[in-house]
């Protein structure tokens, strides 16, 4: 497979929201698990968002639950996060994982170390 490539970060405001997508050729259509992770300068990688396609279950951390979400487009192959309401402790590196080889879930804790990694997209919030 190849690589997922990420875009739509930025630097915004707090309270602004952004769209960030991710793509590749087979990023829905070969991978049972997808989703977005991110990580701050200083700290650990934090799963925020996946989807698990065999039964369609969505997990959310907690830091980031009703403020974002995350939606795929099939046929386009494309993860998207939602972000509303950005913080400024939302600032780090955003970056999409998936995987194919998982086979009853997709949990958060796995998704930062996923088998095809993006090189992310940095996220800036500040006034």
């Amino acid at each position: 497979q190849v690589q997922p490539v990420e875009s739509g970060g930025g630097s915004v405001q707090p309270g602004d929201s952004l769209l960030l997508s991710c793509s590749s050729s087979e990023l829905i259509d070969s991978n049972t698990c997808f989703g977005w992770y991110r990580q701050a300068p200083g700290k650990e990688r934090e799963g925020l968002a996946s989807i698990f396609k065999r039964d369609g279950t969505i997990s959310y951390a907690d830091s980031v639950k009703d403020r974002f979400t995350i939606t795929q487009d099939p046929a386009k192959n494309t993860l998207y996060l939602h972000m509303n309401d950005l913080r400024p402790e939302d600032t780090a590196k955003y970056s999409c994982a998936a995987a194919r080889d998982l086979r009853r879930s997709c949990p958060l804790a796995v998704v930062p170390y996923l088998t095809y990694r993006g090189q992310g997209t940095q996220v800036t919030v500040s006034s």
